[in-house]
C-alpha cells in the first residue's frame, strides 16, 4: 500500500481503536448487573439503581461496592472481572436520570390484581381445616431462593408436606395472619401474594410496587402494608383479597421522597412502624379504629434501616448502615431514649431477647464485625461483647431452649454456627454442619424442642438438632433454604425470633 495511503488511513485506524476501546456502561450494565437490578435498572434481586435509590451512596462507595462487592449480600465483586474504566462508567451510567421514571400508580395496581380462589378470600383458623394431618401451628414455611419454591415443613416428623412456586426473590419473610390461618410474601419487584395454610392454594396476588422492601399483616388482619424502595410510597391493601386501599407518599414538608427501609406490624400498639432510608425519621402508622392509617412522624438523631421491638412494644432499637452507633427510640413519648455502643453493621432486625440477671438482655449479630453484643434493655448499656470467627447475620433462640444460635455467614467460616449459652452470655459450642458450605438462618419448633438450619447453597439442606444435645436429628435437601418460619413462633412473635 502506498505511504500516502497509510498516512490516511493510520489515524482513522487509531481513532477506531481508541473509540472501541471507550468502555459501553449500558452493555456492561446488562451483561452483569441486569439479571439483579432489572434491564431497566428498576431492581430484581438487588435494588433499583437509579439516582433516587442512590442519595445517601456517594460513588466513591458506589466504586467499591462494584470492585469489591458488599458483605452479606449477593453483591459480588467484580474487580477481578473489570477493568478500573469499566467499573468507573457503571458507575457514571447508574448515577445518571434515567429519561423517565416509571411511577406505579393507583391504576397500575388494581390492574395487577389477580383472585385466584375467589372462596378463600375470607374466613379463619374455625372456618376451615387443614388438608393435612400435621399441627398447623408447628408448621414452617421453607423459603428455596435456589430454584424460587416454598416448601410446607411438617414442624413434628420434618416431612415435607408440600412445595408450590413462589415469585422471583421473595424478600422480608413470609407474615401470618394473627391465628396462621393465612400467610403474605413480598417478592423484591413488588408482587405480594395471599398464601392459604390450610387449603394450600395461592389465594390473590397484585403488583404494589416496583421494588419492594417487606410486608406487614395488622394485628387485627384487616390491612397488609407494603413498603417500597421504588417508587418511594407505602401501599395499603386490604387483607382479605389484596384489593388496593390506600397509597401513603413518603415524603417531607420540602416535598423530598424517600425509600422505606422496612415495615413491621405492632400489634399491642394497633400501628405499623416504617423505617425510612433517606429521612431521619421513622413513622407510626395507626390501624386503631379511632385513627385509621393516620401517620406519626418521629424525628431521629440518624437514619434508620433497621430495628427491632422490645417485647412490650414501647420501644424500637435500630443502627443506620453508615452509622457510628444505634439508637433507641420510645415510641409512647416518640422521642430519643438512648444512644447504644453499637459499631460496625449491627444486625438489629435479627436481635433477639431473654431474661438475664433480673434484666432482659438484647443480643444483636453484627454484619461487619466479628463480635456479638449483649445489651441491658432496662439501661441500654453493653454488658458484654463475645468474639466470633466472622460477620453474623441471623440469630435465634426459643423461650424454652437455654442456648442462642447464630451464624459466621460470610468468610472463611461461613460455614460455621456458634451456639451461646444464654446464662453465661459465652460461647459454648461450634459447629460445622457442611464444611465449606454457608450456614445459616435458626428456627425452633413450636416447643423449642429442635432448632432447624440451612446450608444456604444452591445444593443445600435444611438440618434438624436436638437444641438440648446440638447433635443432628435429620437431614433434608434443598435449594438453597434461605429461611424458615414457623407458624406458632411468629404468631405468638417469641422472643427468640424475628417478629
Amino acid at each position: 500500500m502506498p505511504a500516502r495511503h497509510l498516512s490516511v488511513l493510520l489515524p482513522l485506524l487509531l481513532s477506531g481503536a481508541v473509540a472501541a476501546a471507550e468502555p459501553d456502561p449500558a452493555q456492561l450494565f446488562q451483561q452483569h448487573c441486569a439479571a439483579c437490578h432489572g434491564a431497566d435498572r428498576l431492581g430484581l434481586i438487588g435494588p433499583a439503581l437509579l439516582p433516587e435509590n442512590l442519595k445517601r451512596v456517594r460513588k466513591k462507595a458506589a466504586l467499591s461496592s462494584v470492585t469489591n462487592g458488599l458483605p452479606a449480600t449477593q453483591m459480588p465483586a467484580f474487580g477481578n472481572v473489570l477493568s478500573e474504566a469499566e467499573i468507573a462508567s457503571l458507575a457514571d451510567y447508574i448515577y445518571t436520570p434515567l429519561a423517565e421514571v416509571p411511577q406505579w400508580t393507583e391504576q397500575a395496581i388494581k390492574d395487577s390484581h389477580v383472585i385466584y380462589k375467589p372462596d378463600l378470600v375470607t374466613g379463619d383458623a374455625t372456618t376451615a381445616k387443614p388438608v393435612y394431618d400435621a399441627d398447623p401451628l408447628n408448621v414452617f414455611l421453607v423459603v428455596e431462593a435456589g430454584d424460587h419454591h416454598v416448601s410446607v415443613l411438617d414442624g413434628d416428623t420434618f416431612e415435607p408436606i408440600h412445595r408450590f412456586k413462589s415469585r422471583y426473590a421473595l424478600h422480608g419473610g413470609p407474615k401470618y395472619t394473627s391465628d396462621g390461618r393465612f400467610v403474605y410474601f413480598a417478592s423484591r419487584d413488588g408482587w405480594v401474594t395471599k398464601y392459604d395454610m390450610y387449603n394450600l392454594e395461592v389465594v390473590a396476588e397484585v403488583r404494589a410496587g416496583i421494588n419492594a422492601r417487606n410486608v406487614a399483616v395488622s394485628g387485627d388482619d384487616r390491612y397488609v402494608l407494603v413498603g417500597n424502595y421504588l417508587p418511594h410510597t407505602l401501599v395499603v391493601l386490604d387483607a382479605t383479597d389484596l384489593s388496593f386501599v390506600k397509597t401513603i407518599p413518603v415524603t417531607d414538608e420540602q416535598g423530598e421522597s424517600s425509600r422505606v427501609s422496612a415495615v413491621y406490624a405492632a400489634a399491642p400498639r394497633q400501628s405499623f412502624i416504617a423505617a425510612l432510608k433517606d429521612f431521619r425519621e421513622v413513622w407510626e402508622i395507626s390501624y386503631a379504629p379511632e385513627t385509621p392509617l393516620q401517620v406519626a412522624r418521629i424525628k431521629m438523631d440518624d437514619y434508620l434501616d433497621d430495628f427491632f421491638f422490645d417485647q412490650e412494644y414501647n420501644h424500637i432499637m435500630g443502627a443506620a448502615r453508615n452509622a457510628k452507633n444505634g439508637q433507641v427510640i420510645d415510641l409512647n413519648s416518640q422521642q430519643k431514649a438512648a444512644d447504644l455502643d453499637l459499631t460496625g453493621m449491627p444486625h438489629l432486625g435479627s436481635g433477639i431477647t431473654w431474661p438475664y440477671g433480673g434484666t432482659t438482655v438484647l443480643a444483636t449479630p453484627n454484619l461487619k464485625e466479628h463480635t456479638v453484643t449483649f445489651i441491658d434493655t432496662q439501661n441500654w448499656k453493653t454488658i458484654k461483647k463475645i468474639d466470633t470467627k466472622g460477620p453474623g447475620f441471623f440469630m435465634r433462640s426459643h423461650e424454652n431452649s437455654r442456648y442462642a444460635w447464630v451464624d459466621v455467614f460470610v468468610g472463611p467460616d461461613k460455614d460455621v454456627m456458634h451456639v451461646i449459652d444464654k446464662a453465661t452470655l459465652e460461647i459454648v459450642k461450634t459447629l460445622k454442619p457442611e464444611p465449606g458450605k454457608t450456614s445459616g438462618h435458626i428456627e425452633f419448633t413450636k416447643d423449642g424442642r429442635y432448632a432447624l438450619l440451612s446450608i444456604w447453597e444452591m445444593d443445600g439442606a435444611i438440618i434438624v438438632y436436638d437444641a438440648e444435645t446440638l447433635e443432628e436429628v435429620k437431614r433434608l435437601p434443598m435449594k438453597k433454604p434461605v429461611g424458615k418460619y414457623n407458624v406458632h413462633n411468629k404468631i405468638t412473635r417469641s422472643a427468640g425470633t424475628s417478629h
